[in-house]
Order: C-alpha cells, then sequence, then structure tokens
C-alpha cells in the first residue's frame, strides 16, 4: 500500500516538474459553441429529413410526419448534450477556443457549408470504388475455383455442404451476407 502511494505521488510529482501538467479541458458550454459553429444542428437536420424519406418507403402505413419528429429540437439538445463528453475528452480548452477561432474565419465557414456535399461525394466514390474492387476479388476468387459462378464456396469433398451465396448486393465484403 505504501509503495502505490509513492508511485502516485512520483508520478504527480514529474507530470508537475514536467511543465506539461494535464490540460484543462473545455467547458460545456465552449464544446456546445463549438458544435453549434460547426453546424451539427444543421446536420441532425438534414439526417431527420434522410431518416424520414427512407422509414416512409419502409412504413408506408405511418404518415411521414410523424418520422419527421424523430430528431426534434429537443433531440438535437440530447444529442448535443450527450456529444459534449466526447469532446471535452479529446481537446483541451485551448484546443476548443482556437477550434471556434478558426470557425469564426471564412475558410472555417466555407468548410462548414461545403463539408456535406464533400462527404456525400466521398462517399459515393468510396462505395463505387468498394463496389469495383469486390467484383474484382470475386472474379479472381472464382477463376481460382475457390468460390463457384455463384459466388459460394465449393462443395467440400468431405461431404460437407457448400457454404451460403457470398456475393454481396451492395459493396459489402465477401463473406457478409
Amino acid at each position: 500500500m505504501a509503495v502505490s502511494k509513492w508511485v502516485m505521488g512520483a508520478g504527480l510529482c514529474v507530470a508537475l516538474a514536467s511543465g506539461s501538467a494535464i490540460a484543462a479541458p473545455p467547458t460545456e458550454a465552449k464544446v456546445q459553441q463549438l458544435i453549434e459553429m460547426m453546424g451539427v444542428p444543421a446536420q441532425f437536420t438534414d439526417m431527420n429529413n434522410q431518416m424520414t424519406s427512407m422509414m416512409s418507403l419502409q412504413f408506408p402505413c405511418v404518415e411521414a410526419s410523424y418520422w419527421q419528429t424523430y430528431i426534434d429540437k429537443n433531440g438535437q439538445q440530447q444529442l448535443v448534450q450527450a456529444m459534449i463528453p466526447a469532446y471535452q475528452h479529446h481537446f483541451s480548452a485551448e484546443d476548443v477556443d482556437g477550434l471556434i477561432k478558426f470557425y469564426k474565419t471564412p475558410l472555417g465557414q466555407r468548410l462548414v457549408s461545403q463539408m456535406p456535399a464533400t462527404m456525400t461525394e466521398a462517399a459515393q466514390a468510396v462505395q463505387q470504388w468498394g463496389r469495383q474492387r469486390t467484383t474484382e476479388m470475386f472474379s479472381e476468387l472464382q477463376k481460382s475455383g475457390k468460390l463457384d459462378a455463384q459466388g459460394r464456396c465449393p462443395a467440400s469433398t468431405s461431404g460437407g455442404s457448400s457454404g451460403s451465396p457470398t456475393a454481396p448486393s451492395g459493396g459489402g465484403s465477401p463473406g457478409q451476407p
């Protein structure tokens, strides 16, 4: 017990003596300001609209207006509150002040306005690449005999059953249904 107290005390002394004491976390108010400047509430609105469209297609018996309330103002506030500890964990108060300063600049505002479209285009490119790469890999596996023409593992010679179909339909990885 005395040894562990000594180790803890020595560790604290080293941290203080090094001059790089642990940086203070940002306040909840500063993180909330940063989240708002980053346009996160608007992203929640976009997410809600996408979710409304998707759920309306899946459940045509439910009015679209019902799904529109999924991320309402109260939900947005709850989501922001849920995000704050992550920012406090990963960024110091100085970091958050610097980010707020950046997001106040014209470039920061351009980033906020262009990021949704940029991320959508990037995600589409990644999905297209994934589909193409999966097709190439399946073709290689079929040519080498590791997969049959339907994208399944061939029947084993020990009498076991053949594997289930593994060809993904939407850019997933091999072996995933």
